[in-house]
């Protein structure tokens, strides 16, 4: 889309509510992306062509590809450390011998896509060139190197005091910037899908949609399970801002990096598939093991993430049962979809058995109903399911009619 045209739909949020604010139309992020990032892989030895080239390679191979993950993403430090004689950024030639365009361009020609990373302020969280003041030029060069996804961070970024890396008393609104930063990348006339990443700051959520693609709604993620409670108990309470062209994001995952007991991460992948997070993988992808992998593939947790409705599962209380608590993951989740309701079931402390009544489950109502739960295949019918399930499980059903 044009940037005359794609600004003009741009109308300024007057309101909180998700149910007005506008949304970026650049005809992207429809669906949560799917893909991979380096910087859970390794930091800044992770950004380098070769890297990039192993995981499609994986992509390709394994099929993941072909279930819908397309985003090879190049996280921090894959520039020189200053900019060109005439300001643009240099990749580095050592990480990325041929360049940026000649892996954009292999990329594509294995039917995916490439995402770079930059930063708003003076330098990147790594200490590499940033885009303050240098906005147009690098939302041209990305244009110019065919790069589709574009990872904006908040590190340097104005602050009451000296400028440093995390700024804990920020000066000004972080809003301004990111919406520069779009408007640069609608007026070079190539579709770039825009990831904020000021990690939850300023209540993104209440203007991410009319910004970018998709918006950080919360600190990194890459602890262990205290990130995963942390995160996921903060998406309940917002998850009507994500729709079609723009979703809130939980950030990316650490399955495969020995952060998680196995029910640990079918519960981080259930439930950023649920809450429609972007899925970026953050481990080396020619290690993962079979089990792994076969959680990563789960058609059925890939379909309810990428339904056509768009609609992110939030908590829901059933009779007698205590409500939410700030901090803490909370055992019953629903969100509707396009052809019926998905139900997620979580023991967050210890083993437990948990269990509810269809009735009870927003969307539902009494009487019979048929589901597949997506991590055994486990079927039936009836007007409630119950899950026995181990330390920090979850299960994740697909309900429809009977």
């Amino acid at each position: 889309m044009r940037s005359d045209v794609g600004i003009a739909v741009l109308a300024a949020a007057t309101t909180a509510s998700a149910s007005v604010v506008p949304r970026l139309e650049n005809g992207l992020g429809r669906t949560p992306v799917l893909g991979w990032n380096s910087w859970n892989q390794g930091g800044c030895n992770a950004a380098t062509a070769q890297v990039a080239l192993n995981t499609a390679n994986v992509f390709v191979n394994s099929g993941l590809r072909d279930l819908g993950y397309k985003y090879i993403n190049i996280d921090d430090c894959w520039t020189t450390k200053s900019r060109n004689s005439s300001g643009y950024l240099v990749a580095d030639p050592n990480k990325f011998p041929q360049g940026i365009k000649a892996l954009a361009d292999q990329l594509h020609g294995m039917g995916l896509k490439l995402g770079l990373y930059g930063d708003a302020g003076t330098m990147t969280c790594g200490g590499y060139p940033g885009s303050q003041g240098y906005e147009q030029k690098d939302a041209q060069l990305l244009a110019s190197w065919g790069v589709d996804y574009w990872k904006y961070d908040n590190c340097y970024t104005p602050c009451n005091g000296p400028i440093v890396q995390t700024c804990g008393n920020p000066a000004g609104n972080s809003q301004t910037w990111y919406v520069k930063m779009r408007d640069y990348l609608q007026q070079t006339g190539k579709p770039i899908f825009y990831s904020l990443c000021n990690w939850g700051r300023d209540s993104v959520w209440t203007w991410g949609a009319a910004t970018g693609n998709s918006w950080r709604m919360s600190v990194d993620n890459w602890g262990g399970w205290s990130d995963v409670v942390r995160i996921g108990s903060a998406a309940g309470p917002i998850a009507q801002y994500s729709k079609p062209g723009g979703f809130n994001d939980l950030d990316m995952m650490i399955i495969g990096n020995g952060k998680l007991t196995d029910a640990e991460e079918r519960t981080h992948f259930g439930l950023w598939a649920i809450a429609k997070s972007p899925i970026l993988m953050g481990t080396d992808m020619t290690k993962l093991t079979t089990t792994r992998m076969n959680l990563i593939k789960n058609k059925g947790l890939i379909a309810i993430n990428q339904d056509s409705l768009g609609k992110a599962a939030t908590t829901f209380v059933p009779s007698g049962q205590a409500g939410p608590v700030s901090g803490q993951l909370y055992p019953y989740w629903a969100g509707q979809l396009s052809d019926g309701v998905v139900v997620g079931l979580i023991a967050p402390g210890s083993a437990r058995t948990v269990s509810v009544q269809f009735s009870q489950v927003p969307g539902l109502g009494s009487g019979n109903w048929r589901w597949t739960e997506m991590f055994s295949g486990a079927t039936g019918t009836g007007s409630s399911v119950s899950a026995n399930l181990q330390q920090h499980d979850m299960a994740v059903y697909k309900v429809v009619k009977a």
